[in-house]
């Protein structure tokens, strides 16, 4: 049995018996391998993700949602490596956290063999940029899909600070530089605000009113945006 097949019969072993628990030791026993290797498996769907909890006691072990199941990913070498490298430009952007959860995700319902030949592919792939980006606030993240009003504290480049109340509206991602496009109050107008000098990012209760948001009133005057999603339209 392979890794990647052990993680799924492991996930539908905990399932098929939820909410009761399956101690490391049965587990062992069932399939085969060393207790140790079993933690190390149930950690790794844990940091995937997965909805298992440990519960104490003589009689305890390991448990599962009974609701929960790993969908299969047949990724081949090329698409897992291409999802590593996109995965890995993401990594001074709002969207870094989830970019890291859902690496582990790809790894761990990935076979080794695919996994190993993945790996030493995407050691031979770097990144160039600045030495130490800065990351912008994780908060920003959840702005398009909550919708809320976010207060922000903002650094010019003149190295002026300012609070404002905006309204967030897209990003726009040049290099290690990401930008929040939001209609801000203060200025009463569209801004971007560049992630990195954004120090702190604190939604409100109140929502923002649906804005349109077109590629032409963001005024770029170099380079060209391009759409992410499917079609991947260019503006």
């Amino acid at each position: 049995m392979t890794r990647t097949d052990r993680l799924y019969a492991l996930v539908e072993e905990l399932r098929a018996v939820a909410p009761r628990p399956r101690s490391a030791r049965w587990l062992a026993e069932r399939f085969e391998v060393s207790s140790r290797t079993i933690e190390r498996d149930l950690s790794v769907l844990q940091q995937s993700g997965v909805p298992i909890w440990a519960e104490p006691g003589r009689t305890g072990g390991y448990c599962l949602d009974t609701t929960h199941t790993l969908a299969p990913l047949g990724f081949t070498v090329d698409e897992a490596l291409a999802m590593m490298v996109a995965l890995g430009t993401l990594a001074a952007s709002p969207f870094r956290d989830s970019a890291t959860s859902a690496l582990r995700k790809i790894v761990a319902v990935t076979d080794d063999r695919r996994l190993r030949e993945t790996a030493d592919l995407a050691s031979r792939i770097h990144l160039l940029g600045d030495d130490k980006p800065t990351e912008a606030p994780s908060g920003l993240a959840a702005a398009l899909r909550t919708g809320h009003v976010l207060r922000i504290s903002y650094t010019d480049r003149d190295g002026g600070t300012t609070e404002r109340d905006v309204e967030p509206m897209g990003f726009v991602g040049k290099g290690d530089n990401w930008y929040l496009i939001a209609w801000c109050r203060l200025r009463d107008g569209l801004r971007a605000f560049r992630g990195d000098r954004i120090a702190d990012a604190e939604p409100l209760s109140e929502r923002a009113p649906r804005r349109t948001l077109r590629a032409e009133d963001l005024g770029i005057v170099e380079g060209r945006l391009r759409a992410i999603g499917p079609g991947q339209d260019t503006a």
